[in-house]
């Protein structure tokens, strides 16, 4: 197909769940939809636990269910969430904070999916999907037209669309092709991630503890007698976690989980990575023909393990505005991605503002600033209309 133009409604720059999602919903509505990812060589089936999870709220519960997508996961290796605690500390007078689903009138908070889990219901589901041109390759050059954008390939091929949508993560070709400017900046932090068999069962429960200067660690609940760990470590003591046995970051953790879980031991094979943690803010997340989705179109701090679903709702807005266009009005359309900008503005600031803002608060070892947050949280413990505001908030509603 080389040095040939190939036609589609839209043409999807991007090989992760979100650009799979957008994919998915866009054939589902009728639209030929070209997937442009590079190869890459297909998962080996593992029994082992993913290092890498998500903590998926009821948008993208919905957004999954609605695509077909949620039923394939391999329940057995889903989490429902029941409830979360958040602790200022682990010192006796640190500040608290619970929810659950119970007080909330829902069945869960949310649940806990493997990386591996979601992208191969994903990856099953667009098998089926018409109107559906999975394409790899390399994109060499973006033209944008009045009535259309052209992607150009190393290899001499042109994909044609009325809209490009950007789910390239947060080192986005198709941002950059656009010159769309970006702030960014640094947390000097690392994402450390880990699993981990615990003694005593976590009963659905999501842990939660600032610990100032080192960093906010999260266990998250997964099947069985097993949790995963999500450190947001400075960078120094990321570089030494990762250099420990899996034991020894074990027994650092009983620091602070063990009342609730007991000693931990890791999984096996054991496994550690880590990721960079950045604030990026786009200067638009639109460009004539062109919108960006997910980490092309923000990235946040993971503390509230929302980047995942911040990308999912990016999508179900898109799919919506899509369906709803005026009958005379194409993808493109500058109506259509002016109303897309403009619905997911709000959320996505606020949820940048609100986890910048709790990682710098709770960084700071001031006794002032520490007694305050500690006071805080045992407040908002007590004031269920806001605790009810807030889940509502993290559930996406």
């Amino acid at each position: 197909m080389a040095n040939q133009t190939q036609h589609s409604d839209i043409c999807i720059v991007g090989n992760g769940a979100v650009g799979k999602a957008a994919a998915l919903g866009l054939t589902q509505a009728g639209l030929k939809v070209t997937l442009l990812c590079p190869a890459a060589a297909p998962v080996a089936a593992s029994d082992h636990w993913d290092v890498r999870v998500y903590a998926l709220n009821h948008v993208a519960h919905d957004l999954l269910s609605s695509l077909r997508v949620w039923d394939a996961l391999d329940a057995g290796r889903v989490a429902p969430v029941a409830a979360m605690q958040v602790h200022g500390g682990h010192a006796a007078d640190a500040g608290k904070l619970g929810f659950d689903a119970y007080g909330a009138c829902i069945e869960e908070l949310a649940w806990i999916v493997e990386d591996r889990n979601l992208n191969r219901a994903l990856d099953t589901a667009m098998k089926f999907a018409q109107n559906l041109n999975v394409l790899h390759g390399r994109a060499q050059a973006l033209q944008l037209q009045e009535d259309s954008a052209l992607v150009r390939l190393d290899d001499g091929t042109a994909l044609r669309a009325t809209l490009v949508i950007g789910a390239d993560g947060a080192q986005s070709w198709v941002r950059a092709q656009c010159d769309i400017g970006l702030d960014y900046r640094s947390y000097g932090q690392k994402g450390v991630v880990a699993n981990f068999a615990c003694e005593k069962p976590h009963r659905g429960v999501a842990q939660q503890w600032f610990v100032g200067e080192q960093g906010i660690i999260a266990l998250l609940p997964l099947p069985g007698q097993r949790v995963s760990l999500v450190w947001s470590a400075p960078d120094a003591l990321a570089a030494q976690l990762l250099r420990e046995p899996l034991p020894a970051l074990a027994a650092r953790l009983e620091e602070y989980c063990l009342a609730s879980l007991g000693h931990l031991s890791a999984l096996v094979p054991e496994e550690i990575k880590a990721f960079p943690l950045t604030l990026m803010h786009p200067h638009s997340t639109i460009a004539p023909r062109v919108a960006l989705v997910g980490d092309a179109a923000h990235v946040v701090h993971p503390l509230a393990g929302h980047g995942m679903n911040l990308g999912f709702g990016d999508v179900a807005c898109l799919l919506d505005l899509v369906r709803r266009r005026e009958a005379y009005r194409d993808c493109g359309d500058s109506r259509v991605l002016e109303r897309y900008r403009r619905a997911r503005k709000e959320q996505v600031m606020l949820m940048q503002l609100t986890t910048d803002g709790l990682a710098r608060l709770f960084a700071s070892e001031l006794a002032p600033l520490r007694l305050a947050r500690n006071l805080g949280l045992n407040l908002l413990d007590r004031l269920p209309v806001i605790k009810g505001k807030l889940i509502s908030h993290a559930m996406g509603k």
